[in-house]
Parts: C-alpha cells; sequence; structure tokens
C-alpha cells in the first residue's frame, strides 16, 4: 500500500469515527426531544388541546431553515427532516388524544 492511499485510509477512519459519534448524538438528540414531544402531547390531551398547531409549526420551520443556513446545510433538507419529526410528533399527540 503506498503512503498516500494509507494516509488517504487513515484520514477516511477519522472522518468515519466523527461520523458514528454524531450520529450516536443525533439519535440521543432525537430520544430526549420526543420525551419532551410526549409530554406535550399528555399535556395537550388531558386539556382537550389539537395534536398539532400549524403557526408553531411554521415558526419551527422558518427557525429550522435559518439555521441550517448558518450551518450550511441544504435548508431544504432541514425543512424535510423537521417536517417528517413533527408529522411523528402529531401522531403521538393523537394517539394520546384517543387513549384519554
Amino acid at each position: 500500500m503506498s503512503d498516500t492511499v494509507k494516509l488517504a485510509a487513515e484520514v477516511l477512519q477519522g472522518h468515519r469515527a466523527s461520523i458514528d459519534r454524531l450520529d450516536a448524538i443525533l439519535v440521543y438528540t432525537l430520544g430526549e426531544r420526543f420525551k419532551h414531544t410526549q409530554a406535550v402531547g399528555k399535556l395537550k390531551a388531558e386539556h382537550d388541546l389539537p395534536p398539532s398547531d400549524p403557526t408553531r409549526e411554521a415558526d419551527q420551520i422558518a427557525r429550522l431553515e435559518d439555521l441550517a443556513k448558518r450551518a450550511d446545510l441544504d435548508p431544504e433538507f432541514a425543512k424535510k427532516f423537521l417536517n417528517f419529526i413533527i408529522a411523528e410528533v402529531i401522531q403521538h399527540h393523537k394517539h394520546h388524544a384517543d387513549n384519554t
């Protein structure tokens, strides 16, 4: 193996280790986020509040798009990602509403 290939393999290994750490951070962060959204869903169900809040959702999407731009992340990807999370949260909230 040439020195340049060996160096490239070491750099690749470093990038992959960083990606693995970041994936773990994402999973634990999403877990923590969903603990809070579950609590919100229960609170909404207990007080007969609607499972979704379109105004807040729109504000959150705009906020995340701005954060994405500042983080040099594709804002459309960030928007799709948040919409996916919001849809999941709304399903959880509906589940709580149906079971109270």
